[in-house]
């Protein structure tokens, strides 16, 4: 179901849930939402599988509708895919019920977890190939406040709101444009390890 709010937004469901919670279907999502549209063959080359696997594992994110086939592209022996969404996005209290609902929640936040750890460690690695202009512009932090859960959820609300303003608005005219990862997550904390 797309979100009202944002509509290049998903909000999964039990079943978009289940399909993403495996390392190769949102490798691929990934991948194309990164790269833009792409052919299994070439997604296969990007990710170090076969082509059987990523088109196999196509058509099941696409059976769920988190991505699709474009059709002004490629030919009858070649595909083309892209995402259906720019953002994927879930309330984990929506599948408490569940063990095996609870279970791929638990993936899905381990994979985002080891995902986002990788790509921190990277920019650390590579900041210093990066130009002064990019450095200075760039930034990480962590905040630690006092606030209720309708104070958190009203502040991760305005936060998603400025990252998808950057994202309608495209890049400026002048300038380099780079791809930009923004990571954010507000959560609370009962004590914070030292």
């Amino acid at each position: 179901m797309t979100d009202s709010r944002h509509p290049s937004w998903v909000q999964l469901d039990r079943e978009k849930l289940h399909c993403l919670a495996h390392p190769m279907r949102s490798r691929l999502l990934a991948a194309l939402r990164a790269d833009g549209p792409s052919t299994s063959a070439k997604l296969a080359r990007r990710l170090g599988t076969n082509t059987g696997a990523s088109s196999y594992h196509l058509r099941e994110l696409a059976d769920v509708g988190l991505v699709h086939e474009v059709q002004d592209m490629g030919t009858a022996r070649e595909r083309w895919w892209a995402p259906s969404h720019q953002m994927t996005t879930f309330s984990e209290a929506d599948f408490f019920d569940d063990p095996d609902d609870r279970a791929a929640v638990d993936w899905l936040m381990a994979h985002h977890l080891r995902a986002t750890t990788r790509w921190r460690e990277e920019w650390l690695a590579a900041r210093h190939t990066w130009s002064e202009e990019w450095v200075r512009a760039s930034t990480t932090s962590d905040h630690l406040l006092e606030l209720t859960p309708a104070q958190l959820a009203a502040m991760n609300a305005d936060l998603e709101a400025v990252v998808e303003r950057y994202r309608t608005e495209g890049p400026a005219a002048d300038g380099e444009v780079q791809q930009v990862l923004v990571l954010v997550d507000g959560f609370p904390a009962r004590e914070v390890s030292l």
